[in-house]
Order: structure tokens, then sequence, then C-alpha cells
């Protein structure tokens, strides 16, 4: 049976066409993608990054390096 990861935060842009998931492995250890919709595109969310083979200790510690590496998601997360 395939395990999936478990989405812990979901961060959306300004306008919801992009966002950065926080997530943990099966195997206890997080990383984070971000993923990009169009809205004349109905098939839904898709990664953009090439961040989701990255592995943290903690969550902390992988939405340290996503704010780290994704430019909008500081703006959102003072705002929020």
């Amino acid at each position: 049976m395939a395990h999936k990861n478990t989405v812990l935060k979901s961060i959306n842009a300004q306008g919801e066409t992009r966002c950065v998931d926080i997530f943990q492995r099966p195997d206890e250890t997080f990383g984070f993608e971000t993923y990009r919709r169009d809205p004349e595109d109905s098939r839904g969310w898709f990664p953009d990054g090439a961040f989701g083979g990255q592995v943290f200790a903690t969550e902390g510690d992988a939405l340290v390096e996503a704010r780290a590496k994704v430019p909008w998601l500081n703006d959102v997360m003072a705002n929020g």
C-alpha cells in the first residue's frame, strides 16, 4: 500500500493561484512544496517548485526554509 504525505499547512498567496504546502512524510520527516493553478484550467493545482525532496527534522524547519526560498510567502504570513 502506498503511503501519502500529510499536509499540515497550506498557505495561499493573494489571488489564490499559488500556494505552499508544509507536509509530514510517513517516515515522520517534513518537507514543503510550491504549487500553482491557473483559473482558466479546471484541473487544479500543479507543483511548480523542486522543493518536495528536501528533508527537514521538524515542521518549523520546513517552514523556515520555505520562507527563505519562496519570495511571496513572508508577505502573506506577515499579513495573515
